[in-house]
């Protein structure tokens, strides 16, 4: 192929809004409640959008509890930011994206606090050549996400914002308080921007690994906390890996036969050495150098069809399974090669069941 010849390629993810645009149109017409200011929709049917309505035909996106989303979603109707913070692969980023796409109808606005050292960075720039040309004017502001979100009233996203320096941190205060930007370069009116109405923060947290910054203390006061658990349910857990990876796999553009007794053993593994307790009961080490989250079960399980389908016949075997497992569960703490082994030799070893025998016999792997 000539390198001058244009390939259209396809998006490797495309935003919450596009995937269930159909999703968002229906409830949006179906929609009889009292609408928030600046919102597209009732917080009902936020609801309903990201922990589904089977009756409407709408996919359940999320799982938690309905009386903890409810409660978020009203806090994005206060003046207050919203903080989810929980441990890596809760699906924190997910939420605030369902969150984003519901009310404002778009979930691209978003903030990175490890990027963010700049109030440039954080709340506008400019464009140089136009400066240099025109001087201080509209035409020259470059608005940051967080600022486009208060001009266009939008919902904007702050992922890990504890790991965005504190005097930046402090810099959203008036933000989250009053709702204005004062930008002194442009005079008059032009220079102080007001929130519209649909404007608000939806942040994350992550609990195990906040970074080097401490979270502003006047900060944590102007936003509602909540916390985001794993799921707790193993047939809950399952139907979301199974989803995910179903749907991972057809943006890759493969097809693999996906044997939910083989995904069993992979979201088994996980469950019990994130949580410490089998499903009997029983106490085993967590280990220490990996969150294996319904995420990382996800992305172990795509790898697995990858692997599969380059390389197998198709179908996801144990021993693939068993390879991306290792690989994910042992990082950089030399105790978890132990733990690890200790969990084979506890739990998995007694278990019946040809792919669990195939699993145990595959423990060499810990080596």
């Amino acid at each position: 192929m000539s390198n001058k010849q244009s390939v259209n390629k396809a998006a490797q993810r495309e935003p919450v809004e596009v995937v269930y645009s159909v999703e968002l149109d229906k409830l949006r017409s179906m929609d009889h409640g009292p609408v928030p200011p600046g919102w597209l929709m009732s917080p009902r049917a936020v609801e309903k959008f990201v922990l589904g309505d089977e009756k409407l035909g709408i996919e359940r996106k999320f799982v938690a509890d309905r009386a903890m989303v409810v409660r978020i979603i009203i806090s994005l109707c206060t003046s207050r930011g919203c903080l989810l913070v929980g441990e890596p692969g809760t699906a924190k980023s997910w939420l605030s994206e369902l969150l984003a796409a519901a009310t404002s109808g778009s979930s691209t606005l978003t903030l990175q606090g490890g990027a963010v050292s700049s109030v440039g960075q954080l709340l506008y720039s400019w464009n140089e050549a136009v400066l240099h040309t025109e001087g201080p004017c509209l035409k020259a502001l470059v608005p940051s996400p967080l600022l486009r979100g208060m001009m266009e009233g939008r919902m904007v996203r702050f992922e890990e914002i504890a790991r965005c320096p504190q005097a930046l941190q402090d810099a959203l205060l008036s933000v989250l308080s009053d709702r204005v930007v004062v930008i002194p370069e442009l005079a008059g009116d032009d220079g102080v921007v007001l929130a519209r109405e649909g404007f608000n923060v939806i942040a994350t947290s992550n609990s195990i690994d906040e970074g080097v910054h401490r979270m502003s203390a006047a900060l944590k006061r102007r936003m509602d906390f909540e916390e985001i658990r794993p799921i707790r349910n193993l047939a809950d857990e399952m139907a979301v890996v199974l989803r995910e990876v179903r749907r991972a796999n057809s943006r890759a553009g493969i097809e693999v036969a996906l044997e939910e007794s083989v995904i069993e053993i992979l979201v088994t593994m996980f469950h019990e050495l994130r949580n410490g307790q089998t499903l009997d009961g029983r106490s085993t080490d967590r280990l220490a150098g990996s969150a294996l989250s319904t995420a990382e079960a996800v992305s172990v399980a795509h790898a697995a069809s990858l692997n599969a389908w380059y390389y197998g016949g198709g179908s996801i075997t144990v021993e693939q399974l068993m390879h991306h497992i290792i690989g994910s569960a042992l990082k950089d703490q030399p105790e978890d090669r132990r733990r690890l082994r200790h969990y084979f030799e506890t739990t998995v070893a007694p278990r019946r069941g040809d792919n669990w025998q195939q699993a145990w016999a595959l423990r060499s792997l810990i080596h």
